[in-house]
């Protein structure tokens, strides 16, 4: 339990705030819930009589905050503010009508049905005084989300996927009423703004078993209505090299993209996998919507394979074949997200992943690894995404074999990786990055016209250098001279 003692020194500065101005307020929501079971937070969430709207701008005038009205209709604002150790805290203030015990019964689940009067909270005894009238206390004892009443999704739809979401992020489980309430009420997603969807959506995938709160979604009745494309994967089939059919191989591969970048997890076979701080790091980034790499690279994996029911087809030798399944799939992925409202810098991540997926995989020339060249290319192409890709095909590899994966052949499939992964890093150092020509030396040195042509020989050189062919502009200049002369023999042979 959290102590009173140990209140955040911000929450003192806002129930004396409050006290001041002879306001009585209700801490309710997420802090109170995750102090009842003592989970860290930094989401404070205030109930009071009335519209806070003025009450809050001088709040954030004495916390040296910043005042940020989310909705006027309903009279929600909040204050973000940062205390003394450098933490931010978002403060939302949300008036009521009526009783606070009347606002507690028009709240969505139990364990979020709690409220506590401001001035009690710097009490040894303030769970005594939490005011519980739906039961979440006992819920919270016992893990389970519980709806307040039977018309929680018919007032707001949206409050499906928070069932899911809350319950994934508190590890507690759907009390059975409850699932089955989703589940005759799933139709209603449908209703529900892309937006809030996509962010609550997204706020799934980013939880630890992201893959089991996808399958609970899909037992929910809920997965395909927020992605269509995936209802008709079900049941098809693959070669033998896969263990699963299209549908278990996505949701599987969205279980091993969350593995293969949680490090090394002592495991015999994630310690094949590159990772170093940096790779910690790297997939921390904010990449989409105020997401991570990690979970756009979970969205991808779930959406990589969307496409092969369409491609799927027998070739001459009978053996299947999804050919053009990535291409048509980036297509799908695109139309999708776009959908949802995915930002245009996300939408274009996830497109080019899932339409590259397999080239990684592909750069091997029988037992040889790929070349510097290759590498090269690999990098100049996937840019942005280059280094997610790889991880996505390790991914793949593993979601496609299953608990039949053979050590020795992942272990060969993850050093493939690896190999591409640092000499991507290697080729992009200071001191191998540096140009050695660039276009306007081409024209001096040649008495060249501008053109499509200079871009074209200045990447040959830039291709030459990385892969170790060349090292100093002498022999860049050569190699330029060498392309020259045989582009004038050849038109010389045209004509």
């Amino acid at each position: 339990m959290i102590a009173a003692n140990n209140s955040p020194d911000i929450l003192a500065k806002l129930s004396a705030f409050l006290d001041s101005r002879q306001c009585s307020a209700f801490l309710v929501g997420g802090y109170l819930r995750d102090s009842l079971i003592s989970k860290p937070s930094k989401d404070i969430d205030v109930a009071m009589p009335g519209d806070p709207q003025a009450l809050g701008q001088a709040l954030a005038r004495e916390l040296d905050g910043t005042y940020v009205p989310l909705s006027r209709t309903h009279s929600v604002c909040r204050i973000v503010s940062t205390d003394q150790d450098g933490q931010q805290w978002n403060i939302d203030l949300a008036g009521f009508s009526g009783s606070i015990g009347e606002d507690l019964h028009r709240r969505d689940f139990t364990v979020d049905a709690l409220a506590l009067p401001l001035a009690s909270w710097l009490s040894d005894q303030w769970r005594d005084a939490v005011i519980d009238p739906t039961g979440g206390i006992a819920d919270l004892a016992q893990k389970r989300i519980r709806v307040t009443h039977p018309q929680v999704f018919a007032a707001d739809p949206g409050r499906l996927l928070r069932a899911v979401r809350l319950a994934s992020r508190l590890r507690f489980r759907l009390e059975p009423e409850t699932a089955s309430l989703i589940r005759s009420e799933a139709h209603r997603i449908e209703k529900v703004s892309p937006e809030r969807v996509r962010d609550e959506f997204l706020a799934i995938l980013a939880g630890d078993n992201a893959s089991s709160q996808l399958e609970i979604l899909d037992r929910l009745d809920l997965l395909c209505r927020v992605i269509p494309e995936l209802a008709i994967t079900k049941g098809v089939e693959q070669p033998i090299v896969h263990y699963w059919d299209v549908w278990g191989h996505s949701i599987h591969t969205v279980e091993t993209a969350e593995l293969v970048t949680k490090g090394h997890q002592n495991s015999a076979i994630y310690s094949h996998v590159p990772w170093t701080q940096e790779s910690v790091d790297y997939f921390n980034q904010q990449a989409s919507d105020g997401h991570t790499r990690r979970t756009i690279l979970k969205l991808t994996a779930l959406l990589h394979d969307i496409a092969k029911p369409q491609t799927k087809a027998q070739d001459a030798t009978g053996r299947t074949r999804f050919l053009g399944h990535s291409e048509m799939g980036a297509e799908m992925a695109h139309q999708r997200l776009s959908h949802l409202r995915l930002s245009s810098r996300g939408i274009a991540m996830v497109s080019k992943m899932v339409e590259q997926h397999l080239r990684p995989s592909n750069m091997h020339h029988g037992e040889d690894l790929p070349t510097n060249r290759a590498v090269y290319r690999y990098f100049r192409d996937l840019g942005d995404v280059a280094i997610d890709t790889l991880y996505l095909a390790m991914a793949d590899y593993l979601a496609a074999k299953g608990p039949e994966v053979l050590p020795d052949d992942w272990a060969r499939h993850a050093r493939m990786m690896t190999h591409i992964l640092q000499g991507g890093a290697d080729q992009t150092k200071p001191d191998s990055s540096a140009r050695l020509l660039t276009g306007h030396d081409l024209i001096q040195e040649f008495k060249l016209t501008p053109g499509p042509h200079i871009g074209t020989l200045i990447e040959q050189i830039n291709e030459a250098q990385a892969a170790g062919e060349i090292t100093t502009r002498e022999q860049a200049l050569n190699m330029a001279a060498e392309f020259l002369n045989n582009q004038r023999n050849q038109n010389s042979n045209q004509e």
